[in-house]
């Protein structure tokens, strides 16, 4: 039986019950748009608006499988050269953001199938770990917590680095501890202070135990677009980059085999130190893009890694270095 026609403007799309019930119909029942659009008394058109208004708003996910041959071959080579757990690969990128995008999503599907509950799980931060939210679905989990591993910006946005360890939380409902301190101070001496003093110790007892750490990684360069490049002053990036630095985690610098760089800039970071970090359960690395993977390298050299989240380019170039500098 065909319902009467009902509204077509924008209190239809606004309708959370209304969108999630059409893409029910639609993905799970097999229904065509016109069948929807009788069966609920809508125009196609609005049945069309309400499937494009679902996926905009993250309320279904649509993972497209890549893992072709090729790059479960890549992910089998890399996991024995770098001795991880997991490797997950997906298509080469064409730029910079598109590797941040792809990256992104493939670590918000690992972190919807792998967080659960009772997980004490720390974050760093980035636009590769920033995307993943776009495609993150989690179930509710009040007894999970969510650690920033590392300080604060004082302008807040969708790439400050607690930012994204609170909206983890909130989508799953859990435990959030963010990291009570600016995230560049002005000289060691302050930064020992706050540790000290300021209750800081509490979150690095906390990140000593962690169940599963996330970090995105940067690269450190003259055409690099890491975040922190802009917490410091032009000469003292410059510095950085003729002292060896091509990698930046957590906001500290490192050099090709892994090494913190001997810089002031690395004492005044506020964040749990990388030998903590390095001690957790199950550690997570997601970044993408070719000229990404030496500072990559750097990264699993210093921390380890048992799950490598990357893109076709950055995988590749990091079989070729390994087999070149080790």
């Amino acid at each position: 039986m065909i319902r009467v026609k009902r509204m077509q403007g924008r209190g239809v799309t606004s309708d959370k019950a209304t969108r999630l019930r059409v893409a029910w119909m639609y993905y799970d029942r097999k229904m065509t748009q016109k069948d929807i659009a009788d069966a609920l008394g809508l125009a196609r058109s609005t049945v069309i608006r309400l499937l494009e208004e679902v996926l905009r708003r993250g309320e279904v996910q649509i993972w497209i499988g890549t893992d072709s041959q090729e790059t479960l071959s890549l992910a089998a080579d890399l996991a024995a050269r770098f001795d991880l757990a997991e490797a997950i690969i997906v298509p080469q990128a064409r730029s910079q953001d598109e590797a941040t995008r792809s990256v992104g999503a493939a670590l918000g599907r690992f972190l919807s199938e792998t967080v659960h509950e009772g997980m004490s799980l720390g974050v760093g931060w980035g636009r590769t770990l920033t995307a993943s939210l776009s495609s993150f679905r989690p179930t509710r989990l009040p007894d999970t917590r969510v650690i920033s591993l590392l300080g604060g910006m004082i302008e807040a946005g969708r790439e400050n680095s607690t930012d994204y360890a609170w909206q983890l939380a909130s989508r799953m409902g859990a435990e959030c501890f963010l990291y009570p301190a600016p995230l560049l101070v002005d000289a060691p001496e302050t930064a020992r202070i706050l540790r000290e003093k300021c209750g800081l110790d509490r979150l690095d007892r906390m990140a000593a135990s962690l169940d599963m750490a996330v970090l995105g990684v940067g690269d450190i360069g003259t055409g690099a677009t890491a975040l922190s490049r802009g917490l410091i002053s032009e000469p003292e990036y410059e510095r950085l980059i003729e002292s060896g630095a091509l990698c930046d985690v957590m906001c500290h610098a490192l050099d090709a085999q892994g090494c913190e760089i001997a810089h002031p800039v690395n004492s005044r970071i506020m964040s749990v130190a990388l030998s903590v970090v390095a001690e957790t359960r199950h550690l997570v690395i997601a970044s993408g893009g070719e000229a990404r993977a030496g500072a990559i390298l750097a990264a699993i050299r210093r921390l380890g890694c048992h799950t490598l989240i990357t893109d076709e380019g950055a995988a590749r170039a990091l079989l070729a270095l390994h087999d070149t500098t080790d």
